[in-house]
């Protein structure tokens, strides 16, 4: 017999929102204060455990149809490459290049390429964390 969740899931809907806009708030303003692409993954991951809690995890992964352990390995390619480019280049490793823009809306904006490293570290740990969540729930 299937368990009725509609409050859970109606609640889920809403408060899965609002964790992914503090996941983005969080790693976009890593590099200029607490946060970044750990505490950015990390919420982001729980937002993804919270719909695999309130839904069934073959919807969700019919609806996300992404190989976690993958997304855990680009992760890991993308911080590390960023690391080890510097050395391509000459320059200690994770040095990383700082500059400013003229984007059209924003206008003058900074861009770092430490963004590239965060958001690595950030697939990494989703990836890991998701992994390790799914593994846990397959045995119980």
């Amino acid at each position: 017999m299937k368990i009725n969740d509609v409050i859970l899931q109606t609640v889920t809907k809403i408060v899965v929102f609002i964790i992914l806009t503090m996941a983005v708030y969080l790693f976009i303003s890593g590099h200029n204060s607490p946060g970044g692409g750990f505490i950015g993954g990390l919420v982001l991951a729980s937002a993804l455990v919270l719909l695999f809690l309130a839904f069934d995890t073959e919807t969700i992964m019919k609806r996300i149809p992404l190989d976690f352990k993958m997304v855990a390995a680009v992760g890991a390619f993308i911080a590390v490459a960023t690391g080890a480019a510097s050395l391509f280049l000459d320059i200690p490793f994770l040095s990383h290049a700082y500059s400013y823009f003229n984007l059209p809306v924003f206008g003058k904006t900074g861009l770092a390429t430490v963004t590239i490293f965060e958001l690595g570290v950030a697939l990494g740990v989703v990836g890991v964390v998701v992994t390790i969540i799914l593994s846990i729930s397959e045995d119980v």
